[in-house]
């Protein structure tokens, strides 16, 4: 094999391998709607220091329904977007279980 042969054959592999590592996740804000039985625990304390640009605001974490468990994800803080406000992620009590209504942006 020549040596341009060989280095299309390893980028081809290194391809395959990191295509084969990918996980496809639905877009943000998209719930898929599974009822959960358990309710979701208490909201954790997050420390909240300086916005890392002027104008920034901070949205908090969230408990998420992740391999048949609550699972804690973090805050951050995010441009405002003009015309619209956030309306955090909730969990709602609703036919015998909860359901999460995601985070999202409202016009105001």
């Amino acid at each position: 094999m020549r040596l341009s042969s060989l280095r299309v054959a390893a980028a081809a592999a290194l391809l395959t391998a990191a295509l084969t590592a990918c996980v496809v996740a639905p877009a943000p804000g998209y719930y898929g709607g599974e009822v959960v039985y358990a309710a979701p625990p208490a909201l954790q304390f997050e420390a909240v220091g300086v916005a890392p640009t002027p104008g920034y605001f901070w949205i908090g974490g969230g408990w998420f329904w992740e391999g048949g468990r609550y699972a804690w994800h973090p805050g951050y803080w995010t441009a405002p977007r003009p015309g619209y406000r956030w309306a955090p992620r909730t969990w709602v009590h609703a036919g015998g279980g909860w359901r999460a209504r995601e985070g999202h942006w409202e016009r105001h």
